[in-house]
């Protein structure tokens, strides 16, 4: 594991990676299904910190797997063996969800045991992968060690918080301060030495991770057209909804992919830390909104105990993240574009507008189709200024 050609041609993604993205389902599916039912019992506090820590964990877990696999990736057996362990990990980390959810609702300090076991066998198994770099590339030596530590420090310090009788607001100071720890790793790592990691290979990535997150969405419209049909049978305003829904997803997909973030990391590698973490909350935010549309299922078989505002604001407000964060990141990557700024002030804006319409009377199934107008509107205004702006904005 001596470092990858960072110019390599014809570089993508190996059937491993994406069969190591899938076991992220599991994590994000069963945060998504604790998300919904906390907001829909008015568990707010629980569905706030319970889906921030399982979703972070997961997240920053396949962060940390991907850049190492770009810039290190062998291929051979002892890699793949390496990352089936960490799959494995991932797993476990799918079984510590519902008790991380349940005791905050039950208002105990968050029981993170099974999680952090899972995190610790992810971590441990990534932590043989930069021992082999450190071994075998004296190029990348320092870097390699820096992870080792920052890795080393942060697992003891995410033990012991599961080990110790701690407060809630102990556990959130710890949490705090490891989560320095974890995203100061890479940052002193990578500027002691820049590992050769793959911009359109890094890229990919991303873009395969959003899309199985975006299936998260599918999950939440399928869902909802369920409890719909259920409900008052197949109608005009099922079929609706699940367009309107749809819609959503798809423009999500094609509001994400509309720039060329490949050839962009490619120009400006510089930018890769802020545009990498940025996709925390984008993922978050993708995810949160499929979940969303599962509280739209509970509230329309009236299973919800919460109003019709709190119903349309679980997909509305992680709709309205995602959106904000691609635009932020694509600016911050690719330069400002006054159109598409502009374009998103108004799906922004329109959205807003129909959360306001929501708690005037309008129904959460309004909402939807609303939402999905406003993010079509931002699609058709981009694509007005497809191709040549793109390439100015690029150069």
């Amino acid at each position: 594991m001596s470092g990858r050609d960072r110019d390599e041609q014809g570089r993508t993604a190996t059937t491993l990676e994406l069969f190591f993205d899938l076991t992220f389902v599991v994590v994000f599916s069963l945060a998504g299904v604790q998300l919904a039912d906390a907001v829909a019992e008015a568990h707010y506090l629980s569905a706030f910190l319970g889906f921030g820590f399982c979703a972070f964990a997961a997240i920053w877990a396949w962060i940390n797997f991907t850049w190492l696999a770009s810039a290190f990736d062998t291929d051979d057996w002892l890699f793949r063996l390496v990352t089936m362990v960490q799959m494995i990990g991932v797993c476990i980390m799918g079984l510590g969800v519902e008790p991380v959810f349940a005791s905050i609702t039950a208002g105990e300090t968050p029981d993170n045991r099974v999680i952090v076991l899972g995190y610790v066998v992810m971590r441990v198994a990534l932590l043989a992968q930069w021992a082999r770099v450190a071994i075998a590339s004296p190029t990348y030596r320092a870097a390699a060690q820096t992870y080792i530590i920052t890795i080393l420090v942060a697992q003891v310090g995410w033990v012991l918080t599961a080990v110790l009788p701690l407060t809630l607001g102990q556990l959130l100071a710890a949490a705090f301060v490891l989560y320095v720890v974890e995203l100061s790793g890479p940052f002193i790592a990578e500027r002691r030495r820049a590992t050769p990691w793959h911009p359109h290979h890094i890229a990919e990535r991303y873009g395969l991770l959003t899309i199985i997150t975006l299936g998260e969405g599918v999950v939440g419209t399928v869902t909802a057209m369920q409890a719909l049909v259920k409900s008052q049978g197949w109608s005009t305003d099922v079929a609706i909804f699940g367009v309107a829904a749809m819609v959503l997803n798809l423009a999500l997909w094609w509001i994400y992919f509309s720039v060329p973030v490949g050839e962009a990391l490619h120009r400006n590698p510089a930018k890769c830390f802020l545009w990498g973490y940025g996709h925390i909350v984008i993922f978050m935010g993708v995810a949160a909104f499929g979940a969303g549309l599962h509280v739209e299922a509970l509230g329309v078989s009236h299973e919800a105990h919460v109003s019709n505002l709190v119903v349309a604001s679980a997909f509305v407000v992680p709709l309205v993240i995602a959106v904000l964060g691609i635009a932020v990141m694509d600016a911050y990557l690719t330069g400002f574009d006054g159109p598409r700024a502009a374009a998103v002030l108004i799906t922004l804006l329109l959205l807003g507008g129909g959360l306001v319409a929501v708690a005037l009377g309008a129904t959460p199934l309004a909402a939807v189709v609303w939402s999905a107008v406003a993010v079509a509107v931002q699609v058709v205004v981009e694509e007005l200024w497809a191709g040549e702006r793109r390439d100015q904005r690029l150069a």
